[in-house]
């Protein structure tokens, strides 16, 4: 549910991005509909999805998922239970925003720049730390089950959250959340502060604007560098978090990164480390 409200928060597609959608799509089997104009796409493939279905491909070569969730969201749910082969091709068009799919009578280029959110369980049978207590899993079985990740995939995913279970008490209980449009405005505040800056989003920063644009104050420099000590973070990692902290400062309408920005993004990284 979070994962499938998630386009709606994200900034109004441009012109140009909605071109680039739209001409991806009518290469897809489904085509493109005129009522999707400047929609930004949702793709959820199942986990049985085979790697051409993903990344693309045939004899003449077609765009997979990644590409028809150009500019949109790639949701990947009980993320484990993908082929791990499938899973490492996403690494490159994570890294790079594009896919080149080689047959033997020719070669295809497709854009993949998509939002990646995935879910999983926290062990085989999904109730680990469960009030309940009706996880019986090993600590075995728990360690085979995430290590069906591989550490450089979870390496490229700059938020990783744990989303403890809801008490009954709180499921029926009515709250007073967010809605969608006001969260929305807010994105689209921070993306335009990123547009004037430096003509891009946070998300597609090189590595030497990370080092002109992401420079924490002081106090969040020497909580980066603990961190990365602590975490054994990788040098992507350390990128990553400043990208983060980038852009939760942005949120807050913060022109410097704070101690308090760098905390938050190392916090999103936890989970991998666990």
């Amino acid at each position: 549910m979070l994962a499938s409200r998630f386009p709606g928060i994200l900034p109004t597609m441009t012109d140009a991005e909605a071109l680039e959608s739209a001409a991806i799509q009518s290469l897809g089997s489904g085509g493109f509909r005129v009522t999707d104009w400047k929609r930004r796409p949702y793709r959820a493939p199942h986990h049985t999805a085979s790697a051409v279905a993903l990344v693309g491909g045939g004899s003449e070569p077609r765009p997979g998922e990644i590409s028809l969730a150009l500019n949109g969201v790639l949701f990947l749910d009980e993320l484990p239970e993908f082929d791990r082969k499938v899973l490492e091709v996403l690494r490159e068009p994570l890294e790079s925003g594009k896919i080149t799919v080689s047959r033997a009578a020719r070669q295809a280029d497709f854009p993949a720049r998509f939002q990646l959110i995935a879910a999983m369980n926290p062990c085989p049978c999904g109730y680990l730390g469960h009030p309940s207590g009706k996880c019986h899993c090993t600590p075995d079985q728990v360690t085979r089950y995430r290590g069906r990740i591989s550490g450089p995939l979870l390496d490229r995913i700059d938020i990783q959250i744990e989303v403890p279970s809801v008490p009954e008490a709180e499921l029926t209980r009515q709250s007073a959340g967010e809605s969608t449009e006001a969260i929305r405005r807010r994105v689209e505040s921070a993306h335009g502060v990123q547009l004037e800056r430096q003509g891009k989003s946070n998300g597609r920063l090189g590595v030497k604007d990370i080092d002109r644009i992401c420079v924490p104050d002081a106090a969040g420099e020497a909580l980066l560098r603990q961190a990365m000590g602590r975490l054994n973070l990788s040098a992507r990692a350390y990128h990553r978090v400043l990208k983060v902290a980038r852009t939760i400062a942005d949120l807050a309408s913060s022109d410097s990164i704070a101690s308090a920005h760098v905390a938050e993004a190392v916090q999103y990284r936890r989970l991998d480390r666990a």
